[in-house]
């Protein structure tokens, strides 16, 4: 029975470990410099991000590579955003993150 209560309460736990952690990644590569959860600075916010690629199944790996390469202007507005290197655990957990708001 504690076994059980402690996978649950483990599993519950998960998404507020990942939201943490993708925050704390993001702020480790300066990404809250052009981007916030809910509002758009320099680049979109994170809600917008996800909202435009909800539901589609290749977004992680397409953010991933639009990450990497950096995107020219007129996607998300006239500001190009830079070829980003971040290493490839961390740009999967702020990807996820990302999609999951």
């Amino acid at each position: 029975m504690m076994l059980r209560v402690i996978l649950i309460s483990a599993l519950l736990a998960s998404p507020a470990i990942a939201a943490e952690d993708g925050a704390k990644v993001a702020a480790k590569y300066n990404c809250l410099a052009c981007h916030s959860v809910d509002k758009k600075i320099v680049g979109p916010s994170y809600k917008d991000v996800a909202a435009k690629y909800k539901g589609q199944k290749d977004a992680e790996a397409m953010l991933m590579a639009e990450v990497r390469k950096g995107l020219p202007g007129g996607k998300w507005g006239k500001i190009p955003m830079p070829a980003q290197q971040i290493e490839e655990k961390d740009l999967r957990v702020i990807i996820r993150w990302v999609l999951a708001q």
